[in-house]
């Protein structure tokens, strides 16, 4: 079982929760996975996160806000 880290960078203004995200990916462990909770669903994210191997999943929550599921490919 992969360990699984939550980061909550909901309300923070931009570019903090790009650079919180990037820097908890960073230090994840080889087969861990990053829950993210936000307050917009973040698509600039998107490309860096397949440019650098991730596989993501954005799933809609209430109030508008977004959960990303994160992880290393394969």
């Amino acid at each position: 079982m992969s360990p699984l880290q939550l980061l909550d960078v909901r309300g923070l203004p931009p570019p903090e929760p790009f650079m919180q995200i990037m820097a908890a990916l960073a230090e994840l462990p080889p087969h861990g996975s990053l829950r993210v909770l936000i307050h917009r669903e973040p698509f600039p994210l998107n490309e860096v996160l397949r440019e650098q191997g991730y596989r993501w999943q954005t799933l809609p929550q209430a109030a508008g806000e977004f959960e990303i599921l994160i992880g290393r490919a394969a």
